[in-house]
């Protein structure tokens, strides 16, 4: 009886902790400096440990690491250049040179499939899943990195989950109550309310720090926002700044409950990619629910999937001909203090959350952008690439022309036939012009 009864009063003492110090104050968007203390002095530990590991490390580790950014330097020139100096006027046998070499670049490197793995570090950030290329340096960083885990899994994780069980229960349980209620303006501010202080909670369970950017665009009612898309958190990151009505794939397990309780109290779309019927019905709500200036923004990530936050991959042009206004938005995460890339075929949502609790920090820039519109003479796939440019060069990130479907899909035929054509037009065009010259 004795230890049961220290057992609950030690339950108690802690959750009046995490009431008092973090509960509270992250529900109301106030900090009381714990966090930066905390971030103050895990930057300070990691600069200590890159130096050593740069002292300590030998040479090839080092060469190792820096050459595992790129493994070979790409021609980046078109197809017209590439072989001008391989081939004469007319067809060449040669030609299959130039085709083998980008064939062989592909097979060695190419800039798809690895933008569904996680970034590579340049330093250890003193996590073993990103102990790749390093080695033992020193006893004295071997014990900070024991010390380290030692507050990450005895102390941080216990902190984290009981904080995400708290936010994710709210914030189920408050829009199960708030759905109940029959559409008002009483039920719409309840919602946003619920939406808003149970994102926050959640976001101080990642022990999240993220930097906002140019708060005068923030996406209005009635508009529609396109960020980058880099795991299922961008949804909390956004939605701590701001109550949005969200638009994604239906889930099951954890996130599909979640989705289902959302959605009694706010008009988020969730839709199956693979119905048809479900992509018109999803076109319909969007247009209509665009038309109404007094709903929230739309929330969408026009790549369709996760990308691992070093580029931007093609943006689906559906959200795009719809009309009405894009509100862009860049979202840029720091991998030194923890991996956010959610790679959905290797980690269920649980594993994946265990990942990100167990790391340092979430720690992310969002910058908001100028409103943009589409222009005269534009069509949806200008407008959705335009918008895409403006993403990734605001958030740092490399832009891609690839679609993000092909993390689980083979390459469509209609990108071989375009680069067939391509080669064609060259033939036909120097056939016609040798024909000419006769």
């Amino acid at each position: 009886m004795e230890g049961a009864g220290l057992a609950a009063q030690l339950l108690a003492a802690w959750l009046a902790l995490v009431l008092g110090l973090i509960l509270l104050p992250s529900a109301c968007g106030l900090s009381l400096g714990i966090s930066e203390l905390y971030m103050r002095v895990l930057v300070r530990t990691l600069e200590w440990a890159t130096i050593r590991i740069e002292k300590g490390a030998p040479k090839e580790s080092v060469l190792k690491n820096s050459a595992s950014v790129g493994i070979i330097q790409r021609d980046e020139s078109p197809m017209e250049k590439g072989l001008s100096g391989l081939r004469g006027r007319d067809f060449e046998l040669s030609d299959v040179f130039y085709f083998s070499k980008k064939g062989l670049e592909a097979i060695v490197e190419d800039e798809v499939t690895q933008r569904f793995s996680s970034e590579e570090l340049v330093s250890w950030n003193l996590l073993t899943r990103t102990n790749i290329n390093f080695q033992y340096i020193s006893l004295r960083l071997t014990m900070v990195w024991v010390l380290g885990v030692i507050i990450r899994y005895c102390v941080l994780l216990p902190l984290r989950i009981t904080l995400a069980v708290i936010g994710i229960s709210l914030l189920v349980a408050g829009t199960t109550l708030v759905g109940q209620l029959p559409n008002s303006s009483l039920k719409s501010f309840l919602s946003e309310l619920v939406h808003l202080t149970c994102c926050r909670i959640c976001v101080r369970a990642l022990s999240g720090t993220i930097h906002y950017h140019n708060k005068e665009y923030r996406p209005k009612k009635g508009g529609i926002c396109v960020a980058n898309h880099t795991s299922p958190i961008d949804v909390l990151i956004l939605a701590t700044d701001g109550c949005y009505a969200m638009v994604g794939q239906v889930h099951g397990g954890l996130m599909g409950i979640i989705q289902r309780a959302m959605v009694k109290a706010c008009p988020h779309v969730w839709f199956e990619r693979s119905e048809m019927k479900d992509r018109h019905l999803v076109t319909k709500r969007l247009k209509e629910h665009i038309s109404d200036k007094k709903k929230l923004p739309i929330l969408i990530f026009p790549e369709g999937t996760c990308i691992n936050n070093t580029s931007v991959m093609m943006f689906k042009k559906g959200s795009f001909e719809i009309g009405g206004t894009i509100h862009p938005v860049a979202i840029k995460y720091n991998p030194q203090f923890g991996d956010a890339f959610w790679n959905s075929s290797k980690y269920n949502m649980v594993s994946y959350l265990l990942r990100i609790m167990t790391s340092w920090a979430i720690v992310c820039d969002v910058w908001y952008m100028p409103p943009m519109t589409r222009e005269e003479g534009e069509d949806a796939v200008q407008f959705a690439n335009r918008v895409k440019s403006a993403i990734a060069v605001q958030g740092g990130l490399t832009e891609l022309p690839w679609d993000g479907g092909l993390k689980r899909a083979k390459v469509k035929d209609t990108f071989k036939e375009e680069q067939q054509k391509n080669y064609s037009k060259m033939i036909v065009g120097n056939g016609s012009l040798n024909t000419e010259s006769d």
